[in-house]
């Protein structure tokens, strides 16, 4: 019995929460993933894992193995990044997340600019709006545009853009310019479902920040699809300038109540803070950094 894998196996079950999402990514069936943790009770001489039908769950043994197992794995992980680097080639496969906007427009040819540099460093990119718990260990590295920061990750500040509020020409013709926030409730707004001040905006009176929960007549979780549909005259939407540079350059869209604007968005590169941290890692965060001061997203 190789007891690293089925240690493995049995982690990856914890934080994927089914037999059958570890069998596709292992390309296992799910009979022999089944087995893996079966041999694993059967050596340790405790059930791991409590089974129904509907979910898995740990059992008090399973809880305690779980943690040491992953700090075990994440030393093995740490000496073989370690080991390899001695070699002074960055390599391995570096899985990172980012907001669909965000990633979409500006990641990729920074990650090409990126693997240009260092070409034997393979990155997996993942685009949502969700939020992600780095310490399942899915993904490495996350790029978020926020005003908030879990506890216990390290952030580094790879850019900064505005959060803005954004009508077209052709709206403010057929419903007139709102001047005051208070104003809003009159207009159409479009909502980001996927923000993290849920249906409120944001914006700045005085030295305060104010919530202004806004009447949404079109939703989405994607700002690509709000922009377009602000473009288009359908209302007023609030979201990242980096979101909209095509659409201000087009003349499609106008910022709007410009004296409420909120101070500018970090954009961090986060990730959970280890004993080791590998190169591939270290030198993405630092090359994102260098790109993005000399990249400017607001006119790209």
């Amino acid at each position: 019995m190789d007891k690293l894998n089925n240690m493995q196996v049995f982690c990856r079950i914890v934080e994927l929460g089914t037999f059958a999402a570890v069998a596709r990514e292992m390309d296992l069936s799910a009979m022999m993933i089944s087995k893996y943790i079966a041999q694993l009770e059967e050596s340790l001489g405790v059930a791991l894992l409590n089974r129904t039908t509907r979910k898995i769950s740990l059992t008090e043994a399973g809880e305690i193995y779980y943690h040491r197992s992953k700090q075990l794995l994440d030393d093995f992980s740490e000496l073989d990044e370690s080991t390899s680097q001695l070699g002074r080639n960055v390599k391995g496969t570096l899985r990172i997340s980012a907001s669909i906007d965000f990633g979409g427009l500006f990641m990729v040819p920074a990650i090409e600019a990126y693997q240009l540099a260092y070409p034997e460093v393979k990155i997996m990119m993942t685009l949502h709006n969700s939020h992600v718990n780095l310490s399942e260990g899915s993904i490495d590295l996350s790029i978020l545009v926020t005003d908030s920061l879990d506890l216990g990750v390290v952030a580094r500040k790879i850019a900064e853009t505005r959060l803005c509020t954004y009508a077209s020409p052709g709206y403010i013709k057929q419903y007139c310019e709102p001047k005051t926030i208070e104003e809003l409730k009159f207009h159409h707004c479009l909502y980001n479902t996927d923000t993290p001040h849920k249906d409120y905006w944001i914006f700045k009176v005085g030295n305060e920040e104010v919530k202004v929960k806004t009447t949404w007549r079109f939703a989405s979780n994607n700002g690509r699809a709000l922009c377009q549909a602000a473009a288009l005259g359908m209302g007023i939407t609030q979201t990242p300038e980096l979101s909209v540079a095509t659409y201000l350059a087009q003349g499609k869209l106008v910022e709007i109540l410009q004296a409420y604007r909120i101070p500018s968005l970090a954009i961090y590169a986060t990730y959970l803070q280890r004993r080791f941290l590998p190169a591939k890692l270290t030198t993405f965060v630092d090359f994102l950094i260098r790109y993005f001061a000399e990249t400017d997203m607001h006119n790209s």
